[in-house]
């Protein structure tokens, strides 16, 4: 097992390829003949081929086969990445790519789209005066209004020094620029001072090779600024590499068990020991959640929280208590497998239940947005009201109805890498964790 690309993204237990092919290597198609169900596998590929109606995709047809085996486990974290998703996957976790320097969030409400939710200073978007809110509507030849996220996210990702040509939208008016893509590299960390000489350090994600480092950088700024005081931000954190999340919480505990890892046979494995360090911070802490902190985020929490050493203050977290071994396959894609569930240093298995914080405090940073709906018009018909002052325009569809879904409120984000964006009085996690300092 490489313990260094341990995964626990929202859950990832990592091991080698030859591991997980030791394991199945005997599945073959003699094996599938010994059962009728899986000679009625084999029969029903083999009809449709020669009997369907429309030529068949053959890609489709077995990645569906795939999908549908792990479907049947009816387990949300096991899953299968097809060979393009995962190229993107790699690109996140190695924590560099050519890219424009955007980051995306979705246009639609049904997850569709992608809408630029910031805009990175020095990149090749910042300089072509993108900005952000902006909606992609064509990448090259191809129109992506109702794309998936990551069906975008891999058009305008390419080779450094490549180019890429983009039409947005902004206010309904669309707008095309050609970027040369550069190396973007990925900032997991964000940092800055707080009122009081208190230091802040917001973790975004483990799913970054690069995140322990700039963790650890971070941390060692913040000694060098003798902050006594820190917050540990992991709020919207879904996880990432393990191993991270053990050097993470490391830096704040000198001895005891980190993490320990339980398999399907109930035997145990401790994964992570703190060991003390000068490097080691040893001033008051601060450690913020909410219910999108999970897995690695979670090992953290559950860690501090188990040994005393920090104030858990927000929400309940998510409860993503198992971990997956991702194992590639050799279309170049990636399969994850639930294999274990992790129990933190007083053997707590926080699966679906999270930790509960010390301190209770709903994350004010979003609200839920203004929406509406109704019926009785004309198809086609329009409909104008005023939402905040501002004019909004629904068309009812073909049946009359119509829909309207205001813009969700996010966190302040930062232009410039590294350096965290707050709102001391409008995020009452923050700000109660000050309150707590003082």
């Amino acid at each position: 097992m490489n313990r260094n690309r341990t995964l626990l993204v929202a859950g990832a237990l990592a091991a080698t390829t030859a591991v997980g092919y030791a394991q199945i290597s005997a599945y073959s198609q003699a094996e599938l003949l010994k059962s009728k169900t899986g000679q009625a596998f084999l029969q029903v590929i083999g009809d449709l081929n020669q009997y369907y109606l429309y030529p068949v995709d053959q890609e489709k047809l077995l990645r569906g086969a795939i999908n549908g085996a792990i479907g049947s486990l009816n387990d949300e974290f096991t899953y299968y990445s097809e060979p393009d998703n995962n190229a993107v996957d790699a690109q996140n976790l190695n924590g560099e790519f050519g890219g424009i320097g955007v980051q995306l969030t979705a246009a639609n409400s049904d997850g569709t789209g992608g809408k630029v939710d910031n805009v990175f200073k020095g990149g090749a978007a910042a300089n072509a005066g993108v900005q952000i809110g902006d909606v992609f509507v064509k990448i090259a030849d191809t129109e992506v209004l109702q794309s998936k996220l990551d069906e975008i996210v891999r058009l305008v990702r390419g080779p450094e020094g490549s180019t890429v040509s983009v039409t947005f939208s902004r206010n309904g008016k669309p707008y095309a620029v050609r970027m040369e893509r550069r190396k973007v590299t990925i900032v997991s960390v964000e940092e800055t001072m707080l009122p009081g000489n208190v230091g802040y350090i917001a973790l975004n994600t483990f799913y970054n090779e690069k995140a322990a480092e700039q963790f650890r950088a971070a941390v060692a700024d913040m000694k060098k600024k003798n902050v006594s005081k820190l917050i540990l931000d992991l709020r919207d954190n879904g996880g990432g590499l393990l191993s991270a999340g053990v050097d993470v919480a490391d830096q704040f505990l000198g001895t005891g068990n980190i993490v320990t890892l339980r398999d399907r046979n109930k035997k145990t494995e401790v994964y992570g020991k703190a060991t003390k360090t000068a490097s080691d911070y040893t001033g008051r802490l601060m450690v913020l959640v909410n219910k999108n902190s999970a897995s690695a985020s979670e090992v953290v929490s559950g860690a501090l929280q188990d040994e005393k050493r920090a104030t858990i203050v927000g929400e309940q977290t998510f409860g993503k208590g198992v971990a997956q071994i991702p194992i590639d396959t050799v279309d170049g894609g990636k399969v994850a497998i639930v294999a274990n569930e992790w129990l933190t240093p007083l053997g707590r298995q926080i699966h679906k239940k999270g930790i509960a914080p010390d301190v209770v405090v709903v994350d004010t940073r979003y609200t839920a947005p203004l929406n509406f709906t109704g019926g009785g018009l004309k198809p086609g018909a329009k409909i104008s009201l005023t939402v905040d002052g501002k004019p909004v325009t629904v068309t009812a569809d073909k049946d009359g109805k119509f829909t309207y879904t205001g813009e969700v409120k996010r966190p302040s984000r930062s232009a410039s890498q590294g350096e965290a964006a707050v709102d001391l009085q409008g995020d009452a996690i923050l700000k109660k964790a000050l309150d707590l300092l003082k």
